[in-house]
């Protein structure tokens, strides 16, 4: 991505402290801590885990405070750290991976989150067990009803403004905001309540990646330290709360953690990536009833006006013969405009050209095209569907699978819309060792290489009488 979150940001002259040295512990501290924390987590009946920016490093999100946050390099006059990829195609670190497993397995309560990424949602966190304090910057909401819309694509405003899309709940139809707080904007009680409520119920609150500056956010691990609980802080830099602590470890978070799940003796799961589209064949017949003039659009599930991100363009082919003129489309939306006999039968061939941050170039998928079939009435098992893509490609690593999900009839105009879930990324990771520097991931069919987005909130900010957030100075 760009730099879109911070430009977006209100103007402040004074972001707080920047710049924090790192440290590093020697590798014998560093094992000997991993194993107390793993023998902490273990013992844990309450485990609750608060998450900063340095948890999406590695993904190559940059954080905002470090030795070269992007706050810090402002500061410094240095250039900003270009984009290599898009931002909507960052893949969650070990550590998100690591977080799931630890779900899954029982053990990990809740996460509390000051980062916009989407990360811990897209890596496969319940959102029922998920605070994102500071928004997400792939979330809309209704006010009106309260429903939530995770997108394929950034949301393109920050600070609860509304946005160009309404909701598609029938009885509702009221404008959609987006979810990521400004400097003024007060942390929202949905996320604030459950975070509190799970801090003061936690025996152990694990802080990975986060420099706790940031008020009233970092004072959420102190509360559990009236029931007994204990804090565990995760970070290169030290933080305000380290004293608070009963165990402090300056090292890189994918590797602490990976260093606790071999303790634990629990793997550290893949990460399949599926994006949703949609194929929508429109029709009508001809003044002479002969012919068929219809239309094929290749679109985004979000909506008629929704951008398609993972798609660069679309080549399409005729399976049954040269009569029927290829074509390249290359502008969103993607449609195909044509006219051919009424009675004819035949497949159309699409290729995907996936865009920068896929694990493959490209994937094909036949779109059959008879005029005289009826609507599918087809009961898709939808999550059993995507279960069985997310399985396929673990077991045999590769992108571009994909499935039919669901088939609708549009009455007007006549059309029917057929959505399919594709893989377009999957990741390994393999266990790093202390004696290791940064992540061990392997991204099969594709390269992930940094992303100089500005995400992952990682900023000072201060609660005021009026319940607003301000900078602290």
């Amino acid at each position: 991505m760009s730099l879109g979150y911070a430009e977006k940001l209100s103007y402040i002259e004074d972001v707080g402290k920047v710049g924090m040295s790192e440290i590093f512990e020697p590798l014998h501290v560093l094992q000997e801590k991993i194993e107390r924390l793993a023998v902490m987590i273990r013992k844990s009946k309450h485990l609750v885990v608060f998450t900063g920016a340095g948890i999406s490093t590695s993904c190559g999100i940059p954080d905002f405070r470090g030795p070269k946050g992007i706050w810090t390099l402002q500061r410094e006059g240095k250039a900003l750290p270009q984009a290599s990829l898009p931002f909507h195609r960052a893949m969650p670190s070990m550590t998100h991976m690591a977080l799931v497993e630890l779900e899954k397995a029982g053990i990990l309560q809740f996460v509390i989150s000051q980062n916009i990424d989407g990360l811990h949602l897209r890596s496969g966190i319940p959102r029922d067990k998920l605070a994102e304090l500071h928004g997400n910057s792939f979330m809309e909401i209704c006010t009106s009803c309260g429903t939530e819309y995770l997108r394929d694509f950034e949301v393109e405003t920050i600070g609860l403004k509304e946005t160009s899309r309404r909701c598609s709940n029938v009885d509702c139809g009221a404008k959609l905001r987006d979810t990521v707080l400004d400097w003024e904007d007060a942390l929202p009680p949905k996320e604030m309540n459950p975070a509190e409520k799970h801090c003061r119920m936690a025996d152990v609150v694990l802080c990975l990646g986060t420099s706790l500056q940031i008020t009233p956010a970092c004072n959420l691990p102190l509360k559990s330290l009236r029931g007994g609980g204990k804090i565990v802080i995760v970070n290169l830099q030290e933080t305000p709360k380290d004293k608070k602590a009963s165990l402090v470890i300056h090292g890189f978070v994918d590797k602490v953690i990976a260093g606790v799940m071999d303790r634990l003796n629990m793997r550290i799961p893949a990460f399949v990536r599926i994006d949703l589209f949609q194929v929508i064949l429109t029709h009508t017949l001809s003044s002479d009833k002969r012919f068929v003039n219809w239309i094929l659009r290749v679109a985004s599930v979000h909506g008629h006006k929704a951008p398609l991100p993972f798609i660069k363009h679309v080549e399409v082919s005729f399976l049954d013969g040269p009569n029927y003129k290829e074509a390249i489309l290359h502008k969103q939306p993607f449609q195909l405009k044509r006219r051919t006999v009424k009675t004819k039968i035949f497949e159309v061939l699409l290729k995907l050209i996936f865009s920068d941050g896929c694990g493959c170039v490209f994937s094909q998928i036949k779109v059959p095209i008879d005029f005289k079939v009826s609507p599918d009435c087809t009961n898709y098992d939808k999550d059993a569907i995507l279960q069985k893509l997310r399985d396929t490609a673990t077991g045999d690593p590769c992108c571009g699978q994909h499935e039919v999900i669901d088939k609708k009839p549009i009455s007007n105009p006549k059309s029917e819309a057929t959505v399919y879930a594709i893989v377009t990324n999957v990741v390994q990771y393999n266990k790093t060792t202390p004696e290791s520097n940064g992540t061990a991931m392997k991204i099969l069919n594709g390269g992930l290489n940094g992303i100089g987005g500005l995400n992952g909130i990682q900023t000072s900010w201060k609660r005021s009488r009026s319940g607003k957030r301000k900078p602290r100075t």
